[in-house]
């Protein structure tokens, strides 16, 4: 057994040693980054005079007359009469029309609520033009969405005679609210990385548009997936088109004739997208662009295309950070494609989903996946992997907490849509201490942590839509959420600014920029046992143990090697109430004495090494 662990991991250094020859090594900033993920329609409505209007949905004709703005401090659950109207269903009937009126102004006003957080880099769910909430239906790459601007009226019509040349393209005033916006950032000496989305626009994109009108005689009639043209002899429309998975509103962008790069022209037009967004004045001088990107559902787009479209970026700004979205093993990837970097779900909160929510997994099967996970990346590239716990795509951090013991896989079964055993409410204590002792291994981990928006504010809620509720400020009233889908029954639960979570999150964050061992050093398995695992953390000389607990009892850790182990100081511990923890435990028995860790429940303790100021006549504790 010993020795095919031996070559498993031997293994596994000869493939990271081989992709290390092919990944670019991220930025310096990347490896230590703060990540703090932003959905713009639902983090902050800074000017109401831009509001969405029932013209700009998706659908207006779905909506009644009556359908408005949805207020932001409503209680989620709560629908409106145009809602009602539609139908009885919460997730099927209205939804998915509601808008907030999050905007890029409201961004700006809370700039320094994210410096004061601590985070050092944010990333933007898709800020370009798009009719839906959430815009990954772009209708443009090249303009901000016109509603998250000052002007929406007088940005569309400042680009109606834009065609594909660059040199037609003018800046709206979203265009340049968002430049203000990376400018401000930039002063705090926060880094800014957009959502790119090029397998895909929406229907309303201005190359589609003038396919659907035109047919065969358009200039972009090869940039997207045509299954039958229109027959204009016929009545009716043939026009028909790949959409993503299947849903039309989504036309999937064409391949080459080789299949193996993106159409030329469309691969021209990403390109020029691109660089407008990194060098905005093209001198040059990329300060005043934006820092790299994000790249959705990167592994339906051919890894021909990636290659040379990573290559330009880093030719745009070397410093610049590409994120993959790939939710499998994404080492071979990243070899293949370029890409910087990956939300790293594979090797951190799968796993840790499957050991301390759902107790799918033990506490040594979770530390042999992390460990050889992350091992399977080249050295340089594991501190600039995004972990990411929770995002857009899944349910939130808390409520994945409370549904634990629905027993799935991660982002399976994941919120009321899905099964009406998820629980709607907010989290309990000991929940929130879970959420504590999470967060605080995750900081302790290699790779660079993720917040999404909300999650230190204390917010809760299942899968999407439901991930997706208005950001909750301070200095907002909010009605308590007492309502529930689908028939679902509930108590009521205040909704409200958790200042003391907030507080927390401020205290690990600072740690974590504090010291250069958690964010680059090295990682191991020191112990695991029932619900406990304990991680060694090297850089050069010096060590940090990192000792989580996801049981509700203390768990006692024992220390491998002979003697007394070198003595640690608790420097952080997750949990305010958890009492004095001990540096060095010793359980005896018939067989002598073991030496180890006691951890208490729903916590994660990080220890550093000893040094003569900590050693007192009476002991560490003195």
């Amino acid at each position: 057994m010993m020795t095919s662990r031996v070559l498993a991991l031997a293994a596994l250094a000869v493939a990271a040693a081989s992709a290390s020859a092919q990944i670019p090594s991220p930025p310096d900033w990347a490896k230590d980054a703060v990540w703090y993920q932003i959905f713009p329609e639902r983090f902050s409505n800074g000017d109401p005079t831009n509001d969405p209007t029932r013209a700009s949905l998706e659908w207006p004709d779905h909506v009644g007359e009556d359908w408005a703005v949805t207020p932001w401090t409503a209680d989620w659950y709560r629908r409106a009469p145009w809602e009602e109207t539609r139908g009885d269903d919460f997730y099927d009937d209205g939804v998915f029309d509601r808008r907030l009126g999050g905007d890029l102004q409201g961004v700006l006003d809370r700039v320094d609520y994210l410096d004061s957080l601590g985070v050092t880099a944010v990333y933007f769910n898709p800020v370009f033009w798009a009719a839906s909430l959430h815009k990954y239906d772009a209708t443009s790459y090249h303009h901000i969405d016109p509603f998250f601007g000052p002007d929406p009226e007088g940005d569309v019509a400042m680009v109606a005679n834009e065609t594909a040349d660059p040199s037609t393209w003018v800046w709206t005033s979203a265009d340049r609210l968002f430049l203000d916006l990376v400018d401000a950032f930039h002063q705090r000496g926060i880094r800014v990385v957009l959502d790119g989305v090029f397998n895909h626009t929406g229907t309303r994109f201005w190359a589609f548009e003038d396919v659907r009108q035109r047919q065969q005689a358009s200039p972009y009639a090869g940039w997207y997936e045509v299954t039958a043209w229109d027959d204009p002899a016929t009545p009716a429309s043939e026009f028909d088109w790949t959409g993503w998975w299947g849903f039309k509103p989504l036309a999937v962008l064409a391949n080459n004739e080789a299949g193996d790069d993106l159409f030329p022209a469309v691969k021209a037009h990403v390109f020029d997208a691109t660089r407008r967004w990194m060098d905005p004045d093209g001198d040059g001088d990329t300060s005043d662009g934006i820092d790299g990107w994000r790249l959705d559902v990167a592994n339906e787009v051919p890894d021909a295309f990636w290659r040379d479209w990573t290559a330009l970026v880093h030719e745009i700004n070397p410093e610049a950070i590409t994120v993959a979205e790939e939710w499998g093993d994404a080492a071979p990837y990243l070899a293949r494609t370029g890409f910087g970097s990956t939300m790293n779900y594979h090797a951190l909160v799968i796993p840790l989903d499957a050991f301390a929510f759902d107790g799918r997994i033990d506490a040594a099967a979770f530390a042999d996946e992390v460990t050889e996970r992350f091992a399977s990346f080249p050295e340089a590239t594991r501190p600039a992997l995004m972990n990411v716990l929770a995002s857009h795509d899944t349910d939130r951090l808390a409520s994945m907490i409370v549904n634990g013991g629905l027993w799935q896989n991660y982002d399976r079964k994941a919120g009321p849509r899905d099964t009406v055993a998820y629980l709607v409410r907010a989290p309990h204590k000991d929940e929130r201490d879970l959420q504590r002792a999470v967060v605080a291994l995750q900081f302790a981990m290699p790779g660079a942590p993720h917040l999404y928006y909300g999650d230190e504010a204390g917010m809760w809620g299942g899968d999407d839509p439901d991930d997706r509720k208005p950001m909750v400020w301070p200095d907002l009233t909010y009605e308590p959420e007492s309502r529930a889908p689908r028939g679902l029954a509930r108590d009521p639960d205040p909704v409200a600014f958790d200042s003391t979570l907030f507080g927390f999150y401020q205290h690990v964050i600072a740690l974590r920029r504090s010291d250069a061992v958690l964010r680059r050093g090295g990682l191991s398995m020191l112990a695991a046992s029932g619900r406990a695992v304990a991680f060694e953390r090297t850089l050069g000389d010096d060590r940090r143990v990192v000792a989580f607990n996801a049981g509700d009892v203390a768990a006692f850790l024992a220390l491998p090697g002979d003697g007394v182990p070198a003595p640690l100081v608790p420097v952080f511990v997750s949990r305010d109430d958890a009492g004095r923890v001990p540096s060095l435990v010793g359980f005896f028995d018939d067989d002598g004495v073991t030496y180890g860790l006691q951890v208490p429940p729903r916590t994660t303790v990080i220890y550093r090494p000893a040094d003569p100021a900590d050693i007192r006549p009476n002991g560490l504790h003195e």
